[in-house]
């Protein structure tokens, strides 16, 4: 099953998150299928691909609930 969930990136105590299309069992920062955005939650600024997004949903991939927050705001 695919998932869309967050990959993190950046330096120690300055989180980047990527907003990632990977399965569900592969680890956290492992590899990915698709990269669908980013979020710098310290500047407070998303950036996503809304067609890709909903594309993937299309697909039968399902958002982490973290994920689906940031799509919703």
């Amino acid at each position: 099953m695919l998932k869309i969930r967050l990959s993190r990136t950046g330096k120690k105590h300055q989180p980047h998150y990527r907003i990632v299309v990977c399965d569900e069992h592969s680890k956290r920062d492992g590899k990915t299928i698709a990269n669908l955005g980013s979020w710098a939650p310290g500047e407070e600024r998303l950036t996503l691909d809304k067609k890709e997004y909903t594309a993937w949903l299309v697909k039968g991939a399902r958002p982490t609930k973290v994920v689906q927050k940031l799509f919703a705001a």
